[in-house]
C-alpha cells in the first residue's frame, strides 16, 4: 500500500514540477502545500513518506526539509517548436535570377502543341479563400515586374469572385499575351452562398458557360442561359484544372470537402481533362519557409502537409506544387518568383497533354475513284 501511495506521489511531484516555470526550483515537500485545500487531506501523508528524492531515510522533519534537494526542470519542447530540416531538397530547385529568366521565357513562348488551340485555358478550383485570385495576381505580378492585384481578392469567408472570369497572362513589358489563360470561378464550400454546383463546374469545363456568367444555385447553366455556347470549340473548353487548397486550413476543412473533391475529380477525369493542385499559404505553417522560401523543399512540415493535401484531393503528391502568393508585399522576391513560375510551368505541362490527346486526326484528302 505504501509503495502504491509513494508511486502516486512521485508522479504528482513530476507533474507539479513540470507545470512550474522553467527556472523555478521545486521541492518534494512543496507538492502538498501547493495542492488545493480540498485535495490536501488525501496527500497529507506525503511529507512522511520516504522518497527517492530525499537524501536519507531516518532524519527529523526539520532535517528532511533541509536536505530535500531542489530540481530545476528545463523548458518543455512544445509541438510548435521547429522541426529539423531535411539535409537536401526533396525536389530539385534552382533559386537564381537565371532560373527565373529561363522559366519566364519558357512560359512566354508557350503555345499549345495542337494548331487548333491558341491558348491553354486553366480553371482554378478550390474552397472559398484558398488563394485562387491571389495566384492569378501573383503570376501576373512576376511578368509585370511589380506587385499588382489584377484579380480582385477578398478577405471574407464568402467568395469574392462571383462569376467566370478569364485572365490572359501577359508577358513582360512590350510583349503580347502568353499562351496561358487562368480562369477564376466562385469558390467551393460556402453552401448556398456560392451558387456553384457540379453541373455548373462541368458546364464551364465543357465550354458551355459564357464569359462573365454569374453563378447561382437556382439558375444553373443551361441552353436558355444568355450567351450559352451550344457547340463549344477547343478555344472555349478548359484544358487543365488546378485545384487550390490552403495549407493552413487543410486540417480544419469540413469532412465533406474530401468527398466533393473526389466527385469532381471523377467527373473531370471522364472528360479527359488532367488535374494538378496548388498548395497555398505555406508561409503560415512553416516559420523557416516564411523567412526564406528556398527552404520549402527542405521543410518536413510542408512535406507532411503535401501528403495530407494528397489525401484530401485523392491524388498523388507528384501533381501537387507549393506556392507562396504575394499578399502584403510591395516588392517582388526572386526566390518567390521562381516558385510561382515553376508552378505555372507544372500546370502548362499537364494542359499540353490535353492538346496532345485531343489533336484532330487528319486522314488526308479524299480521293475520287470515279466509281
Amino acid at each position: 500500500m505504501q509503495n502504491l501511495t509513494e508511486a502516486k506521489m512521485r508522479l504528482t511531484y513530476v507533474i507539479f514540477s513540470l507545470t512550474r516555470p522553467a527556472s523555478f526550483s521545486y521541492t518534494w515537500a512543496q507538492v502538498v502545500d501547493d495542492l488545493v485545500p480540498a485535495a490536501k487531506p488525501a496527500f497529507a501523508m506525503a511529507k512522511d513518506i520516504i522518497s527517492p528524492f530525499t537524501l536519507c531515510s531516518n532524519v527529523s522533519s526539520t532535517e528532511k526539509e533541509k536536505n530535500t534537494p531542489s530540481y530545476t526542470f528545463p523548458a518543455l519542447k512544445l509541438s510548435s517548436a521547429p522541426q529539423p530540416k531535411l539535409e537536401s531538397q526533396w525536389r530539385e530547385m534552382e533559386w537564381t535570377e537565371e532560373q527565373k529568366a529561363s522559366l519566364m521565357k519558357t512560359i512566354s513562348s508557350y503555345r499549345p502543341s495542337c494548331h487548333e488551340g491558341t491558348q491553354a485555358r486553366v480553371l482554378l478550383l478550390g474552397p472559398v479563400g484558398s488563394g485562387k485570385s491571389s495566384f492569378i495576381s501573383s503570376v501576373q505580378s512576376v511578368f509585370n515586374g511589380r506587385v499588382t492585384n489584377r484579380a480582385m481578392v477578398g478577405t471574407s469567408s464568402t467568395s469574392f469572385t462571383k462569376k467566370l472570369q478569364s485572365f490572359n497572362i501577359h508577358g513582360q513589358k512590350g510583349e503580347g499575351p502568353t499562351g496561358l489563360v487562368l480562369c477564376d470561378i466562385v469558390g467551393l464550400g460556402g453552401g448556398e452562398m456560392t451558387g456553384l454546383t457540379l453541373h455548373d463546374v462541368l458546364s464551364v469545363i465543357k465550354g458551355h458557360a459564357p464569359e462573365g456568367h454569374k453563378f447561382s444555385a437556382d439558375q444553373p447553366v443551361r441552353s436558355e442561359t444568355v450567351g450559352y455556347i451550344k457547340k463549344p470549340g477547343l478555344k472555349d473548353k478548359i484544358h487543365c484544372v488546378a485545384f487550390v487548397v490552403d495549407a493552413s486550413k487543410i486540417l480544419t476543412y469540413p469532412k465533406g470537402l474530401g468527398t466533393t473533391f473526389r466527385l469532381l475529380r471523377k467527373h473531370i477525369s471522364d472528360l479527359d481533362v488532367h488535374q494538378v493542385a496548388l498548395l497555398t499559404q505555406i508561409d503560415q505553417i512553416c516559420p523557416e519557409t516564411a523567412k526564406d522560401v528556398t527552404q520549402v523543399y527542405k521543410s518536413r512540415i510542408i512535406q507532411d502537409m503535401m501528403n495530407k493535401a494528397g489525401d484530401l484531393l485523392g491524388m498523388s503528391t507528384s501533381y501537387i506544387v507549393p506556392v507562396n502568393n504575394y499578399s502584403s508585399e510591395l516588392k517582388l522576391n526572386v526566390n518567390n518568383d521562381v516558385l510561382l513560375l515553376r508552378a505555372v510551368d507544372h500546370i502548362l505541362q499537364y494542359a499540353d497533354l490535353y492538346f496532345q490527346d485531343n489533336a484532330p486526326q487528319h486522314t488526308g484528302p479524299k480521293i475520287d475513284l470515279g466509281i
